[in-house]
């Protein structure tokens, strides 16, 4: 993991197999407008939110423990680069610490030399902390 690219972690009491689960439920802490399957290796899925839309492959699943979200496309009106995310990866890991379970998320490639830094940063904050969190913990996220 580079120290500059983006990453948050979250603890849970669920398992690490719950964990992988809800990860893979994008529609249920992510994005309500979620197409495809984020399960294991050679999956595709797209979300979007309105005119921003980002296109996944999974490069990597290792139920349990990883999973990595390869961008192979997007459209991100906010952005003068509007194919910033394109040929970043998102990679979870998933490990036990002190009886719980850790989620680590890093996004390769969004780190501040990126325009998006500071929009994905807060993004990907209130996503995973606030919404994914809740899903792990109280069992309802908050997608948009």
């Amino acid at each position: 993991m580079e120290q500059n690219n983006y990453h948050s972690s979250i603890t849970t009491n669920v398992s690490p197999k719950e964990a992988f689960e809800n990860i893979a439920r994008v529609d249920a802490w992510w994005a309500k407008n979620f197409t495809g399957y984020a399960t294991k290796t050679g999956d595709t899925f797209t979300v979007q939110f309105g005119a921003t839309k980002v296109d996944f492959v999974i490069s990597e699943a290792i139920p349990e423990k990883k999973i990595v979200w390869l961008v192979t496309d997007c459209h991100l009106p906010f952005l003068n680069d509007k194919n910033e995310w394109t040929g970043t990866s998102v990679n979870w890991e998933i490990g036990s610490e002190n009886g719980e379970t850790r989620i680590d998320m890093t996004h390769i490639g969004i780190n501040p030399g990126v325009e998006c830094f500071e929009i994905c940063n807060a993004g990907w904050n209130r996503h995973i902390q606030d919404s994914l969190n809740n899903l792990m913990n109280k069992g309802e996220g908050k997608p948009s």
